[in-house]
């Protein structure tokens, strides 16, 4: 399972089948999630100063750039590489190209994989609507389980783990991992996570850095976007 159908299994009521009311901005952080997953798996990278691309031509500092262009043996991963592969770009400019559609495809996939189960339903007679309910729960739950024992017993959490929570930072699920009560001990573990480095032991500063500027890219429109329609 990758980090971004990590994110739509906590997104999604196992029950209804319904995404979260309160999730905000959920095709945003499925798309940082697949270049957070990169970052992790070394490759993709933010490139640093002086750095030049393959024709030769100057790469800008701070430009997600491709390390290593072998398949991932995932499809989404396979074609989000293929896009940082098409020119260095902003992680903020790279997020909206690859949240298109990428909700309803992982969706179908874990479907096909037998984690979800997908049904039609018709409201007011004439409406049609899709819902998505648990076929296999056992790996959602398992991962809560993984989940609450970081933010609420201070275990150690996987680079994975931790990837996870920085892009659910803002959604309002890291709160609805724990009971009500904990709630805010788990926001504050959570916070403590993302501002602690989490990856740079593990797997190097520099996916740090990209973590941080790929949250901050998914968290700033879930901001903006409400306020504009109001």
């Amino acid at each position: 399972m990758i980090i971004a159908e990590d994110v739509l299994l906590l997104a999604y009521d196992d029950e209804t089948g319904a995404p979260d009311a309160w999730v905000n901005n959920l095709d945003y952080r499925l798309a940082g999630a697949l270049l957070v997953e990169l970052a992790l798996e070394h490759r993709v990278d933010l490139a640093g100063p002086g750095e030049t691309a393959a024709d030769g031509g100057a790469v800008k500092e701070g430009r997600v750039v491709v390390r290593d262009a072998s398949p991932t043996g995932h499809p989404e991963l396979d074609a989000a590489l293929g896009q940082v592969a098409e020119r260095p770009r902003k992680p903020a400019d790279l997020v909206e190209p690859l949240a298109g559609g990428l909700e309803d495809r992982l969706l179908e996939r874990l479907v096909d994989r037998g984690v979800l189960r997908r049904e039609e339903r018709t409201v007011l007679r004439f409406f049609r609507t899709t819902r998505w309910p648990a076929e296999d729960s056992a790996h959602e739950a398992a991962l809560r389980e993984h989940l609450r024992a970081v933010l609420l017993d201070g275990v150690a959490p996987a680079p994975r783990e931790a990837a996870l929570l920085a892009v659910l930072q803002g959604s309002g699920l890291v709160s609805r991992l724990v009971p009500r009560e904990r709630r805010k001990d788990a926001e504050r573990r959570a916070s403590e996570l993302a501002e602690s480095g989490w990856a740079s032991a593990a797997a190097g500063k520099a996916i740090d850095e990209l973590t941080a500027t790929i949250v901050a890219a998914v968290i700033v429109p879930a901001v903006i976007i409400p306020a504009a329609t109001t």
